[in-house]
């Protein structure tokens, strides 16, 4: 194999990368000359053929004629992409302009409520503990002492799941969480289950498929309705930054006895009416009541020896009280007009 001159293809390179007239030609020159089987490559390769001085005087000379032939490739393609961004046209940067501010994101105001409720509920010595979405037959109805006959197993209200081992369904309320973490844990007991529940029943400007609720329970000995009653005022004392005015009303729910509705003055009209409140003054804040013997059975405990109250509350209420917005499906509408006002 002969072993070429580095110098000459030095000269020839040198012309045709200066006489080249566009990108593509100088990528032909580089494969032709630099490439893995170019005209460099090949005096490498045969550097076995020469004694020892002359191998070590070419390939000397054979990388530096590489070296060379590289950074005039370099210039030369400078060269064509600087006259490609002034041709007209040609998008034009100013590197010494200020950038553009980015837009910060920010918590949605159901996320803000959830933090709100939590700090409160906490602070009055709660523990705040979540339950899965996705629930049995067993702990969404029969352990909370609601029978097969009840109208909350009707299928217009809840959303059950195929699945051929057991039934499943979407959690209707936040209080399977009670029955879960009594099983676990022994009174006395504080605690609150903020999370999503589902509801097979039409839209409207109070109510929606999806929407979160809050579960509350107390366990202890003496725990009464005036316990409850106090606790309540207090928290939403604190919530709102004020007074707001509370009625209980009688009411029947499997899992408590007795049970009660709970009803806080509409803010959103302060209680002159509105799409709300359905025009009556009053929103339905949540349902409650003394914690069924039934239910406490069902949790391994004895309802000689214990006794508490529970109440679910709905968030999405609470933050259409506390913002002042008067259509639930606004929180779920991925809108940022409304949203970036919070």
């Amino acid at each position: 194999m002969t072993t070429e001159d580095p110098n000459l293809i030095k000269k020839e390179a040198q012309a045709e990368i200066e006489n080249a007239g566009e990108l593509e030609k100088l990528d032909e020159i580089h494969r032709r000359y630099l490439g893995k089987n170019g005209r460099i490559s090949g005096i490498f390769s045969s550097l076995g053929n020469l004694s020892g001085e002359e191998k070590a005087r070419v390939g000397k000379e054979a990388n530096q004629v590489k070296i060379f032939l590289e950074n005039l490739i370099k210039e030369k393609a400078s060269q064509f992409k600087t006259k490609a961004g002034t041709k007209k046209g040609a998008a034009w940067i100013d590197i010494t302009a200020p950038g553009k501010r980015v837009s910060l994101g920010h918590l949605h105001p159901l996320t803000l409520v959830k933090r709100k409720f939590e700090e409160i509920f906490q602070v009055m010595g709660f523990s705040v503990v979540q339950g899965p979405e996705i629930e049995t037959e067993y702990y969404n109805f029969d352990a909370l002492n609601i029978p097969k006959d009840h109208p909350a197993r009707d299928m217009w209200d809840t959303l059950w799941l195929k699945n051929q081992d057991q039934k499943l369904l979407l959690r209707t309320h936040t209080s399977p969480v009670q029955i879960r973490y009594m099983e676990k844990n022994q009174p006395p007991l504080r605690i609150i289950a903020p999370g999503r529940v589902f509801r097979h029943e039409a839209t409207d400007a109070s109510h929606d498929v999806q929407f979160y609720q809050v579960e509350g329970l107390m366990i202890g000995k003496d725990v009464s309705v005036a316990n409850f009653k106090a606790i309540v005022q207090e928290f939403f004392s604190r919530f709102f930054g004020r007074q707001v005015k509370v009625r209980l009303r009688p009411s029947f729910f499997p899992f408590v006895e007795p049970g009660f509705e709970v009803d806080m003055s509409c803010l959103a009209c302060s209680g002159k009416g509105c799409r709300a409140c359905k025009h009556s003054g009053w929103i339905e804040i949540m349902g409650a009541g003394m914690v069924h013997p039934n239910v406490l059975i069902a949790a391994g405990y004895n309802p000689k020896f214990w006794q508490g109250f529970a109440f679910g509350m709905g968030m999405d209420r609470l933050a259409m009280m506390r913002y002042k917005i008067n259509d639930i499906r606004l929180f779920y509408s991925g809108d940022l007009r409304f949203l970036k006002q919070f």
